[in-house]
This record gives structure tokens, sequence and C-alpha cells, in this order.
């Protein structure tokens, strides 16, 4: 199974890039694939630059990087409350390309922050939006308060743990199916 995992910011550190990658790995013989948005060049989308330059090229080869795989770990940065200006960006350029921008594949949503609340409110945006926009999904899971909870070894907390592997193992289940 081929599953593609993004953590939803530029940061070269990104504790949501950790998670997802983390998560991905958890889905037994899964081959997974990063795929960082610091490595996308995007002018900012409007209806002008669309017109006077038509659509990007990273944004065409980020609907190819969904498409080349059989799932997505989308982990959800959060910004003001809100989507990473970068990840926003992105998916906006790419739904003028094709509005099932995540092509009915199966997606894990998840989310986390140095925060108690874990990203909580970008992850209802993410909920209400990405089924509208092609995703089948799966599951989701808060990770609250990254740093009191992740190291190299997983998630420390026995109950978030717990949650995290049945997330993953609902969303192994509809890759299977």
């Amino acid at each position: 199974m081929k599953i593609l995992t993004i953590g939803a910011s530029t940061s070269s550190s990104s504790i949501n890039a950790q998670l997802a990658n983390y998560a991905a790995g958890l889905v037994p013989q899964a081959d997974v694939t990063p795929l960082p948005l610091e490595q996308f060049s995007l002018p900012i989308y409007s209806e002008d630059e669309e017109k006077e330059n038509g659509h990007p090229e990273d944004a065409q080869k980020f609907l190819d990087a969904i498409a080349a795989h059989d799932g997505v770990v989308l982990s959800l940065a959060e910004h003001n409350g809100s989507y990473t200006s970068a990840f926003k960006n992105i998916y906006d350029w790419a739904s003028r390309i094709e509005q099932n921008v995540w092509q009915q594949k199966p997606m894990l949503l998840l989310s986390t922050s140095p925060g108690g609340r874990g990203g909580a409110t970008v992850m209802e945006a993410g909920k209400a939006t990405f089924p509208r926009m092609g995703a089948e999904l799966a599951a989701s899971f808060i990770l609250p308060s990254f740093y009191d909870h992740f190291s190299e070894n997983g998630i420390s907390d026995p109950e978030l743990s717990s949650q995290l592997h049945e997330a993953v193992e609902t969303f192994a289940n509809s890759l299977a199916s």
C-alpha cells in the first residue's frame, strides 16, 4: 500500500509532518512517501493570477502525488485557528485544476499543536470540507500538547496512543477494501 503523508506546514521541523509519518508507519506493509510542502513554489492564488498565467506546475505535481498513492495521511497545522497559508494556497490552486482534490482516496486526518487543543479548530474545518473535495475520511485523531506526548518512540500517553492506533487500524482497513 502506497501512503502519502502531508504535514500541512512548510516548517522543516514540522510536528505535523512528524505525526503524519509516524501514523503512516503504523500501517502494516505501508510504503510511505512524505510530501514536504516546502518543495512547492506557488504564487498566492488569485483569479487574476490564474487568468494571466494559468495553473502552476507545482499544483499539478501536488495532484499527481495524491493520484500515485492509495491513501493520504494528512496532519493539519493550525495557524490562528485555520489552515497554514502554504497549505491553503496549494489546496486552492489544486482545486482550480481538479475539484476532486483528494480523488476519493481514503484519508486519515490528524492534527497536533503545542497547545492543549491540538489543532481542534482546523480539524473541524478539514472534516467539514475535505469530503466535499473528494476525501474518503476514514478516521481522525487529535494529539494535544505535542511536546508533552510525542517522542521518537511514539505517543507516551497510553490512552492517546490507543486512540491513534485505533484510527490507524480503521484507515488501514479502508485501504484494504
